[in-house]
């Protein structure tokens, strides 16, 4: 993986989440405090900043920089969750990492994140988005479309983790910002993946 993929890819994920900052706010609102889409548009500006140092790295270190990059300077709970992730992803995948790398590389952040968080699947978080993602990733199926499907599923769910579930049954009828975030994540990734194909 060259260095302008990196970049490419670390830019168009980061200027996604800040395009759609807004969005992810007003998500939140509904379920928390409503400052998701600030703080991770704060982390992803704080990413483009160090875009060249971060792209001139093998992907394993990006990735790593990335998450130590929205550990700092995302506020609340996003940024060790995110930050979490990104580390791990990091710490799993080899210097020079394949196709197939990917998919086991994303189960052990997983574990990762659901330790950081103490959630699982089906409690209205990013996990209902990251694991559907990586099943798919193994499967080979369209991982963009299980990310899809799986942030629309947290509209369903009553949060039981986080300032969400403070409001119980009150927190039905609304998708997570974070599950949003992390699909928009995953089709930013795509799209790349695509312009390279």
């Amino acid at each position: 993986m060259d260095t302008s993929l990196k970049r490419d890819l670390i830019e168009t994920v980061a200027l996604r989440i800040i395009a759609h900052a807004d969005e992810l706010s007003a998500l939140d609102r509904a379920i928390g405090d409503g400052d998701h889409g600030l703080n991770m548009k704060r982390g992803s500006e704080a990413v483009l900043a160090d875009l060249d140092g971060l792209a001139a790295k093998p992907l394993p270190a990006a990735l790593q920089g990335v998450g130590m990059t929205l550990l700092t300077k995302v506020g609340g709970a996003a940024g060790p969750i995110y930050g979490t992730l990104f580390m791990a992803l990091g710490k799993a995948l080899p210097d020079d990492p394949a196709p197939g790398d990917l998919a086991p590389a994303l189960a052990e952040a997983i574990v990762a994140v659901k330790a950081r968080g103490k959630s699982d699947v089906g409690q209205k978080t990013m996990l209902d988005v990251l694991v559907p993602v990586q099943v798919a990733l193994a499967e080979g199926r369209d991982p963009v479309a299980a990310a899809m499907a799986g942030a629309e599923a947290t509209v369903d769910m009553k949060a039981v983790r986080g300032r969400s579930s403070f409001l119980g049954d009150r927190s039905v009828g609304h998708m997570d910002p974070g599950a949003r975030c992390a699909a928009l994540m995953i089709g930013a990734i795509a799209e790349v993946v695509r312009r390279q194909a």
